[in-house]
């Protein structure tokens, strides 16, 4: 099995949010070694602090799960930690030539059917790309 997981699984990975044992879950096991590292792109890094700062804002409103500066803060250094260390996250490149083909290819394919968002079909050619076989 070759995983690779979105920045919500990230989010919910580090944060404790709704679904965030799911994610613990799978992290335990590519932590264990069941599974190989989720590969992390430059666009994960991006996504995954915006989204930590994301919640914060959002914990303004009510009704919203509530994380502090201080929560993402450290859910963002713990990210850092762990991509550093590669316990159960690594740092993968994706040849943006790759990344081009293959999202034009899913864009032609299927957006205009199902409106796919770029940023999801990003994720998904990154995951083809990097030959992953469970999302």
């Amino acid at each position: 099995m070759i995983p690779y997981a979105d920045t919500n699984f990230f989010t919910r990975t580090y944060l404790e949010l709704p679904d965030s044992s799911e994610a613990d879950r799978l992290a335990a096991r590519a932590e264990r070694g069941e599974a190989r590292p989720l590969p992390v792109t430059w666009l994960h890094r991006l996504e995954v602090v915006n989204a930590f700062q994301l919640h914060v804002f959002f914990a303004r409103s009510p009704g919203q799960h509530f994380v502090t500066p201080e929560q993402a803060a450290l859910a963002h250094a713990n990210f850092l930690d762990d991509l550093t260390k590669e316990s159960f996250i690594r740092n993968a490149v994706v040849p943006v030539g790759d990344l081009e083909r293959q999202f034009e290819e899913l864009a032609m394919r299927h957006t205009a059917k199902h409106r796919f968002r770029t940023y999801d079909l990003r994720h998904v050619a990154s995951a083809l790309a990097l030959k992953c076989d469970t999302f």
